[in-house]
């Protein structure tokens, strides 16, 4: 029972803290779940979002049902996707109802302006903690490449990130198959 209530109460203050959308939920879920409660490292992590990113859907709910399936099975799957999207659901609610009336408020303009910069060097800090990893698993001269490409297909280009990432997925199965099919030939050609 208590491992629910740690999966609730972390993707409850997930989905309460997350303002900004899924990416900057990212963070926060990595802090909840690689620190707070260790259930799972850095590079299970790493290897969760990025296959999370390339599935369609909000990534913060992916990823609760993800985490909360491998903590607790299907009810904790069901757990950490309710805790991940109830906040949303009440503040949807409570917003809408009073926002005509509060959005005029310097208050609310001035916390919109001020989260801004806060979910950016959340982004930048758990960017440059992929790049690193990025870094030392391919090499920095390739990681540097791969984004100085990158940044042209995207920003100069103007090519749809889902194709880039379609296309990644391809080449690295391209190359990942590569190496099986070479000791297969070895191995069939092998007379031992």
């Amino acid at each position: 029972m208590k491992t629910h209530w740690n999966l609730f109460i972390a993707f409850f203050r997930v989905g309460i803290l997350g303002y900004g959308g899924g990416p900057a939920s990212i963070p926060l879920i990595q802090k909840e779940v690689i620190e707070k409660y260790k259930w799972m490292d850095n590079e299970e992590f790493g290897d969760l979002l990025a296959l999370g990113n390339t599935l369609p859907g909000p990534i913060a709910t992916k990823l609760a049902g993800y985490i909360g399936y491998r903590v607790s099975g299907f009810w904790g799957m069901l757990n950490a996707v309710l805790a991940t999207i109830i906040p949303t659901i009440i503040l949807m609610i409570v917003l809408l109802a009073s926002l005509s009336s509060i959005k005029g408020y310097d208050w609310v303009e001035g916390m919109t302006a001020a989260v801004i910069p806060v979910v950016g060097m959340m982004l930048g800090v758990l960017t440059w903690q992929f790049v690193a990893k990025s870094g030392s698993g391919l090499g920095w001269v390739k990681t540097i490449l791969m984004l100085a490409v990158l940044f042209v297909l995207l920003q100069l280009v103007g090519v749809h990130p889902g194709i880039i990432i379609a296309s990644l997925l391809a080449i690295a199965l391209l190359i990942k198959d590569k190496p099986k099919q070479a000791d297969r030939s070895r191995k069939e050609g092998d007379p031992s």
